[in-house]
């Protein structure tokens, strides 16, 4: 796995360390270097080669830093010589990056192919809002996309005509920060679908889950009907998606209309007034417990985990704490 040094003036790298962790869950081979008042530049050199000595795999490095010229990436600069083919310097240091970071490594080898993918989600990760303040890009159209582009007509049928389902999460958050990023990367979907009969009728709620919408994925807001109606319409053929509950009763509703749902990622679900606390994240009622047991009757199975680092949960222990605590 890349290794990561977090570089920057004063305590920000600890600070977007903990917040990394709060999104992503905690991560290994990750160190953060501050450069305080009282320090010299040679203070946080030490402080990077001792983090770097400390990592599994010290060929490949990923240094983030706070701002390009400053000290922590001139000495940054200084320890990347002779390792330029394999060790990177990605400046300019946020939040979103850092997630990108984070997911990217996963799936990717080295700190090079790591460092170019981060650069991307670092500058979109800067919007406005209100959004007519984004200062206007000028961009050329091209030609063919001049004439109008019409509603594919009703009945075609694109790939295999089955949307592909790329995971369904539980979550009385639906559309956050832990979602929009880490998931998201995970699974890269074409469309974040929320499906939900309450917040459909919500106007409120739906514009803020669409604003939250990770940049280059769309996310809807629709009722369970309409998700049985798509889920059989063929031209969402060559769609995937991530679909968002609310609970486990709409899952339910949503499965015996016809969507084929196999597998259910459960994030959380917010305490209330007859619901037991299960884990941290999950509190359970009778009802809760008795659609879920029928879920798995169905044959659907259950990942129970807030990010995609956490352990999962154990579904079957859960259970048996809710029923015993609700009796």
């Amino acid at each position: 796995m890349v290794g990561i040094i977090l570089a920057t003036h004063g305590d920000f790298a600890k600070g977007i360390l903990q917040s990394g962790s709060m999104i992503f869950g905690d991560q290994p081979n990750v160190a953060a270097c501050t450069l305080q008042p009282s320090m010299g530049p040679e203070d946080i050199k030490k402080q990077m080669e001792d983090a770097i000595a400390g990592f599994e795999n010290q060929d490949e490095v990923l240094i983030m830093v706070d701002l390009w010229g400053g000290t922590p990436f001139n000495q940054a600069n200084g320890l990347i010589a002779g390792h330029e083919d394999r060790w990177a310097i990605v400046a300019g240091l946020n939040l979103p990056m850092l997630i990108d970071a984070y997911a990217s490594r996963m799936t990717m080898d080295t700190a090079h192919e790591v460092a170019a993918q981060i650069s991307g989600s670092g500058k979109e990760g800067v919007r406005i809002y209100p959004e007519s303040l984004e200062p206007k890009k000028e961009e050329a159209v091209p030609a063919a996309a001049a004439a109008p582009q019409g509603a594919i007509p009703e009945g075609t049928v694109l790939g295999d005509g089955h949307i592909k389902i790329g995971l369904t999460r539980i979550d009385t958050r639906l559309l956050h920060g832990q979602v929009a990023t880490t998931w998201t990367k995970m699974v890269n979907p074409d469309r974040i679908i929320v499906v939900s009969d309450a917040v459909a009728k919500d106007d409120l709620r739906k514009r803020m889950i669409i604003e939250a919408a990770p940049p280059g994925v769309k996310a809807h807001v629709i009722p369970i009907w309409k998700m049985i109606e798509v889920a059989k319409d063929p031209r969402f053929g060559e769609t995937k998606a991530m679909l968002l509950f609310e609970t486990p009763q709409d899952v339910l509703k949503a499965i015996e209309g016809g969507v084929d749902i196999k597998e259910i990622n459960l994030g959380s679900l917010a305490h209330s007034t007859g619901k037991v606390v299960v884990t941290k994240a999950v509190a359970m009622g009778k009802e809760d417990v008795e659609t879920f047991e029928k879920l798995i009757d169905k044959g659907v199975t259950f990942n129970v985990r807030k990010v995609p680092s956490d352990s999962p949960e154990n579904m079957d222990e859960m259970l048996k704490k809710a029923k015993a605590e609700l009796k």
